[in-house]
């Protein structure tokens, strides 16, 4: 069954945050898919994810570049569709009831200091969850990760 995984950053950014996410991603061998809401972004967050720890390198690419096929990390704009088994939606990007459901894992990631992503956070998690699918939101206010609310699927 797919869930949506809420992340409510309040002490990293999201290329830190997406680095042991990511790592957990590819320990399961999910293909996951990064959308953003722009190419520039996108581009920022492909070099930050290079100069990443040597020792927990995480092998990706951009959508639209030579061998984006065979990429286990493919950094995608909205819009855009590509195969995989989680998809982890930044920068406010939207993700369907229909897409959820046909991913392993959805992550919606949202900044606590960008009003317009906690609105856009909040709108989503009603619209999934009244659509019945099964959701979590979780919190690192008090520092490490702690699940803060639970819907289960309908």
């Amino acid at each position: 069954m797919s869930e949506v995984y809420f992340y409510h950053l309040t002490r990293q950014n999201v290329d830190q945050a997406l680095l042991p996410l990511l790592g957990k991603c590819l320990a399961n061998s999910w293909r996951v898919v990064i959308r953003g809401a722009e190419a520039q972004g996108l581009a920022l967050l492909n070099d930050k994810l290079w100069q990443g720890p040597v020792e927990a390198f995480l092998p990706h690419g951009l959508a639209g570049e030579a061998g984006e096929a065979e990429q286990p990390i493919l950094l995608a704009l909205a819009g855009q569709t590509h195969p995989h088994d989680c998809l982890i939606c930044i920068a406010g990007v939207e993700v369907s009831a229909e897409e959820v459901t046909q991913a392993k894992r959805v992550c919606i990631l949202f900044q606590n200091d960008n009003s317009a992503d906690l609105q856009n956070a909040r709108r989503q998690w009603k619209t999934l969850t009244q659509a019945g699918l099964a959701a979590k939101y979780w919190s690192q206010a008090k520092g490490n990760w702690e699940l803060q609310a639970e819907k289960a699927a309908v």
